[in-house]
């Protein structure tokens, strides 16, 4: 399945030639796989779930939230190219019933019925995001983000994989004001 998206995303990308609307805060790199699976793991993904995805690139999260967890997923991208390309391989992964993929920014986005937030963005971008995460979403929703912490706000748990961080936040959480 990895292969399968890594070189669908290569090749989809290199054939399209649509350009997002304004230029993206943060630029896609495909989180590894072992990251992925962590990070749904960490949040405790069940089918409860409706996980959201912010910068959500190949959409590979979602789509994984959806395969392995039976979660509803979101994913929130800027870019055309690769909304496109995450609706073809949903859809080749037979979970188009149970993703959406939004054109957008995440800024904009409404997150409300998010009970689990993932991310791989950056440490401004993830402290710019925190008053907005912690306003939208209700109490008992996680957030999961890959490598960068948000500020100040102390994560409930953190683990290692393959010498990368994964920091989980749950609402309410601890906070170091």
């Amino acid at each position: 399945m990895m292969r399968t998206i890594v070189a669908a995303t290569l090749l989809f990308l290199v054939q399209t030639s649509q350009r997002p609307r304004r230029q993206p805060d943060i630029f896609f790199a495909a989180t590894p796989q072992r990251i992925v699976t962590a990070m749904l793991q960490l949040a405790r993904v069940t089918s409860d779930d409706a996980v959201y995805d912010l910068g959500s690139g190949d959409g590979r999260i979602v789509i994984l939230a959806a395969q392995r967890f039976g979660a509803r997923g979101v994913g929130v991208e800027i870019d055309p190219q690769l909304v496109a390309l995450s609706r073809q391989l949903a859809h080749e992964a037979g979970v188009d019933d149970k993703v959406t993929f939004i054109e957008g920014n995440f800024f904009d986005a409404d997150l409300s019925a998010a009970t689990v937030v993932t991310m791989w963005l950056s440490p401004a971008i993830n402290e710019e995001l925190a008053p907005k995460l912690r306003r939208q979403l209700k109490p008992g929703a996680r957030i999961v983000s890959h490598q960068f912490r948000m500020g100040t706000w102390l994560a409930d748990e953190q683990v290692t994989v393959d010498d990368e961080q994964v920091f989980l936040w749950r609402l309410p959480a601890k906070r170091d004001e």
